[in-house]
């Protein structure tokens, strides 16, 4: 049985303006990373008469919330990304978002991805946490283990 760990976890957002990580090492919040999709891939219908129908949808989109410490330096380099790509059209929802764990053999690729919001920022007693929110139109994982 394999063992998990988020130093195993190599994560990366590439778009127009840079190239840089997001996994182990980029400063990471212990809450980490969520990928969840966007909607449902089935909607059950049932007629009048008791008969049901399935629709599979070909709906692939969904969200990434990248949770970075308070002074991990790769708000900034996100930050840049975000002002630097909400400019122009041309470069907004442009940026790949690929997470993996070699380890226990999983890996997702996100296209189409762009900057929900700003993270909204907190400043309290403790430094907390910037949470970054992505949409992406398309989202495809793979799951281990090995």
């Amino acid at each position: 049985m394999a063992t998990y760990s988020f130093i195993d976890t190599q994560a990366s957002i590439t778009g127009p303006g840079g190239t840089f990580d997001l996994g182990s090492g980029a400063g990471v919040a212990e809450e980490g990373i969520d990928i969840e999709m966007a909607g449902d891939k089935n909607t059950m219908t049932i007629g009048a008469d008791g008969a049901g129908m399935h629709s599979l949808h070909a709906d692939k989109s969904g969200t990434v919330t990248v949770r970075l410490l308070k002074t991990s330096p790769t708000n900034a380099k996100l930050m840049a990304l975000y002002d630097f790509q909400s400019t122009s059209s041309s470069l907004w929802g442009n940026n790949i978002i690929t997470i993996t764990n070699a380890n226990i053999g999983e890996n997702t690729g996100c296209r189409g991805v762009a900057f929900k919001k700003k993270p909204k920022l907190v400043y309290a007693k403790e430094g907390g946490i910037n949470e970054w929110v992505f949409d992406a139109l398309f989202v495809d994982s793979v799951l281990g283990t090995y």
